[in-house]
């Protein structure tokens, strides 16, 4: 305990520097998560979160009273995350190599920017955006194409759009990550190898594909913790909550959200969420672990 106070005071003007910053994260992160204990609970709005009454593991139950509509949900949230993690991240690397290598810096710049600009748009105006390209009636695809497809009713084709809504909103602002480490890559790896032979496409093999590896792993270690939880505007507003698209659409997060309108079940979400946190918690410390088995420096802790 000495040796800590002596440390604190020692780096006092550190400490004074990120106490700001710790105060924000422990009243905004730690302190909500007192509750929690509403997973436990009947909550009653009367009575507020510390004085309902204790119903032990029942929101839980609740939560897995249908199984049916449980699996889905379940099969749903884990599916879409591979999916958009897999593809996601081959596409945000490819993109952040394809812009390094441009000759053309400014164009480079430029596209960059461009790229960044959907992250920025809200899901309730991308909404509107994916119903003008789907509609039935004036949909610029069936317009275009001649067809007569009701999207909103054919729940098969809903995996592919969420897939292309999900690519387009976040690759461009993906791969600014993976940009941030190429500009670090020692530009002096690439002359030698020019120099023994070597073309792009081997360069980029060997050079540049190795250098985003501990950044990849990094961010898949991440993502990992949030396997359990989707993005609701994406499965909820872009979908317009439709019923008969649930079979393919509806994830925990949604259905949480659809829970909350109807019956108003903080427990219910607390539960939910409780139980969307362990999981995730664990799949990490399990990801870490197996990374840090292989590969120990790339691991997170």
């Amino acid at each position: 305990m000495k040796g800590f106070l002596a440390n604190t005071w020692k780096h006092r003007a550190h400490v004074v520097l990120a106490l700001p910053v710790f105060l924000i994260l422990f009243f905004i992160m730690y302190v909500p998560m007192t509750g929690l204990v509403m997973a436990f609970k009947d909550y009653k709005t009367t009575l507020g979160i510390y004085k309902s009454p204790w119903n032990g593991l029942e929101n839980f139950k609740f939560l897995i009273a249908s199984k049916k509509i449980f699996i889905t949900m379940t099969r749903n949230t884990i599916l879409y995350y591979f999916l958009f993690t897999t593809i996601g991240t081959f596409l945000n690397v490819t993109l952040a190599i394809a812009i390094d290598q441009l000759v053309f810096k400014k164009a480079a710049k430029t596209m960059q920017t461009l790229m960044i600009i959907p992250v920025f748009i809200s899901y309730a105006a991308v909404q509107f955006i994916v119903y003008a390209f789907i509609s039935t009636d004036t949909g610029l695809l069936n317009k275009t194409f001649g067809l007569s497809t009701r999207f909103y009713s054919t729940a098969s084709l809903w995996p592919w759009i969420l897939l292309i809504v999900k690519i387009w909103k976040d690759t461009g602002y993906g791969s600014v990550l993976y940009m941030s480490v190429l500009a670090g890559i020692d530009s002096a790896l690439y002359e030698a190898a020019e120099i023994d032979g070597a073309n792009k496409w081997q360069s980029i093999w060997h050079i540049t594909l190795p250098s985003l590896v501990p950044m990849i792993t990094v961010m898949l270690l991440l993502s990992v913790g949030s396997i359990m939880k989707s993005d609701t505007g994406l499965f909820y507003q872009v979908t317009r909550n439709s019923g008969v698209l649930y079979d393919k659409t509806q994830v925990i997060d949604s259905y949480v959200l659809n829970a909350i309108f109807k019956n108003s079940n903080f427990g219910f979400t607390a539960a939910t969420s409780f139980f969307q946190s362990i999981v995730g918690l664990l799949l990490m410390l399990l990801a870490n672990f197996t990374v840090k088995k292989i590969e120990p420096e790339n691991a997170l802790f």
